[in-house]
C-alpha cells in the first residue's frame, strides 16, 4: 500500500503545537513527529552545530560538566520539539544524510545527499535518540537522531574538498562573512569585535579584501590567545587585545588607533551579552553597526545609541543572504592558512 503524506504549509507552520497563529521559530512548542508531510525532508542527522551563544550558555549553567551539557540538550529538544536555546533564543545548524523527501516537496534534493541546513536549529522538528559525543571546544555534538527540513528550508550539499565537520563549522556562521562583503566597501575603516573567533577570522579576512589597500581591518579580542590565532593567519592591519564588555576601554583603543576618527562600519560577533556599547562606542556618526551576536539586546543598542547621541545605523544580524554558503566556504579555497587553522581546530 502507498504510504499516505499529510498536507504541510510551505513555512512549516502545520508544526506549530503552541502558541497558535505564530511560526515555527517563536514558537514555544512544535511536533516534531518524524513522519514527515508532503513537502517536507526527513535528515538523518550525524552532527549538531550549536550556535556559540547558545553553546556558552549551556556549558556556563552545566559548569562545564559534558553529561549536564548533555541533559541541558536533551531536556531543550523534549521539551520544545526543537533545539531552541531558552536562554539566548538561538539554535544553531546540522549536518546529516537525506533519508525520505515527501511527493510535494519541490528542489534538488535526493534520497541520500549530505546536506547542512542552513535554517536555525531553533526552528527544525529535531528528534535526538541519543548523544553520542560533545566536542565542548568547539560547540558540536554528535547525535543519532532525525530533524525535519521544510519546503522553505535553505540548506548545502556538503561540498567534496573540504571536510564535513570543517564545512558544517564555517556554514554554521557563513552569514557573516557574506554580510561583511556586502557592507564593506574600498578604504573603509572596519572594526571587527570578536575578531579572534571563528566568525571574527572569516569577517576579517572578508572585509580586508573588501577595504583594499587603502582600508584599514581592526581585529579586536579579548583572549590574547585569539588574537594570535587570528595574527599567525595575517587578516587585519591591526590586533587590539580589549574585553568588548568594557565600552569606554575599547572607546579609547578604536580612539587611538584612528586618530578619533572611530570605524566606518563595526562588526560585533562576539559570543556574550552587554557588547552593544563597545560597537556603537566605536562607530563614526553615520556608520554601520553590524550585529552578528545572538547575544545582542536590541533594546540596549537602541537605547544606548540614543543615550551617546550616536547617529549610526544598525544592522541586524540575519543569518542568510543570498549566496552566503558559496562565500563562507571560498575563504577556505582561496585561502590554505585559514584553512589549515580551521582544519586544526575543526575537523
Amino acid at each position: 500500500m502507498e504510504k499516505q503524506y499529510r498536507k504541510g504549509d510551505i513555512y512549516g507552520i502545520h508544526r506549530v503545537l503552541e502558541p497558535k497563529g505564530v511560526l515555527p521559530q517563536p514558537a514555544e512548542k512544535i511536533s516534531n513527529d518524524m513522519n514527515i508531510y508532503d513537502n517536507e525532508v526527513l535528515i538523518d542527522v550525524h552532527t549538531l552545530n550549536i550556535d556559540s551563544a547558545s553553546f556558552t550558555e549551556i556549558e556556563r549553567r552545566a559548569n562545564g560538566d559534558i553529561e549536564e551539557i548533555k541533559k541541558i540538550i536533551m531536556n531543550i529538544v523534549e521539551t520544545t520539539g526543537k533545539h531552541k536555546n531558552p536562554w539566548t533564543g538561538s539554535g544553531g545548524m546540522l549536518i546529516g544524510r537525506v533519508k525520505e523527501i515527501g511527493p510535494n516537496y519541490v528542489g534538488d534534493l535526493k534520497v541520500g545527499d549530505r546536506i547542512a541546513t542552513l535554517v536555525s536549529l531553533s526552528l527544525t522538528p529535531l528528534k535526538i535518540d541519543e548523544i553520542l559525543e560533545v566536542r565542548a571546544e568547539i560547540d558540536q555534538v554528535d547525535i543519532k537522531g532525525q530533524a525535519v527540513l521544510f519546503q522553505s528550508g535553505i540548506y548545502g550539499k556538503l561540498p567534496k574538498d573540504i571536510p564535513y565537520n570543517l564545512a558544517l563549522s564555517v556554514l554554521d556562521v557563513a552569514g557573516a562573512p557574506a554580510q561583511t562583503a556586502k557592507i564593506c566597501h574600498a578604504g573603509d575603516t572596519v572594526v571587527i569585535l570578536g575578531g579572534g573567533g571563528k566568525s571574527g577570522i572569516l569577517c576579517c579576512w572578508q572585509a580586508k579584501k573588501q577595504v583594499g589597500a587603502n582600508g584599514h581591518v581592526i581585529c579586536v579580542d579579548g583572549f590574547r590567545k585569539s588574537i594570535n590565532r587570528a595574527m599567525s593567519v595575517g587578516v587585519a592591519d591591526e590586533y587590539i587585545t580589549v574585553n568588548a564588555q568594557d565600552a569606554v576601554a575599547v572607546y579609547n583603543e578604536i580612539y587611538e588607533a584612528t586618530d578619533g576618527k572611530m570605524a566606518d562600519v563595526v562588526i560585533n560577533v562576539v559570543n556574550i551579552p552587554n557588547t552593544e556599547m563597545s560597537s556603537i562606542m566605536a562607530c563614526k556618526n553615520d556608520g554601520m553597526v553590524y550585529f552578528f551576536s545572538m547575544a545582542t539586546s536590541f533594546t540596549k543598542a537602541a537605547l544606548g545609541a540614543e543615550g551617546v547621541g550616536k547617529d549610526v545605523n544598525m544592522l541586524i544580524g540575519n543569518g542568510y543572504t543570498k549566496g552566503h554558503a558559496e562565500v563562507a566556504l571560498n575563504i577556505l579555497r582561496e585561502d590554505p592558512a585559514i584553512k589549515n587553522l580551521f582544519a586544526q581546530l575543526y575537523a
